[in-house]
């Protein structure tokens, strides 16, 4: 399955890797290599995770209060946005025309 990012979720991954290395040495990478065990597990099973609306899906990464929200687009995994759980929890929708949301 090919994996693309939009452009906001890859900046959300860069910009929380950098804080999180700089609360504690090694904790951006521990956060890279939870978000891509979030994506492993949406690649065994795209359709296990909540829906948050009629396309999107929502994988709660299991050590940060993270979500890995993404859309599977027949075999192509696009990842629309890599969010906090308890910050502005529709922010993402402006990111997608509405018949793709």
């Amino acid at each position: 399955m090919e994996i693309v990012f939009l452009a906001a979720a890859q900046a959300e991954l860069d910009e929380t890797v950098l804080y999180y290395a700089k609360q504690r040495e090694g904790l951006g990478d521990d956060f890279a290599d939870e978000v891509e065990r979030a994506i492993k597990r949406i690649i065994q099973f795209p359709q296990a995770w909540s829906l948050v609306s009629g396309k999107t899906h929502r994988c709660i990464t299991n050590r940060f209060s993270y979500g890995v929200l993404y859309q599977v687009r027949g075999n192509t995994l696009f990842i629309v946005a890599i969010m906090h759980l308890h910050r502005e929890p529709d922010s993402w929708e402006s990111r997608l025309p509405i018949q793709e949301r």
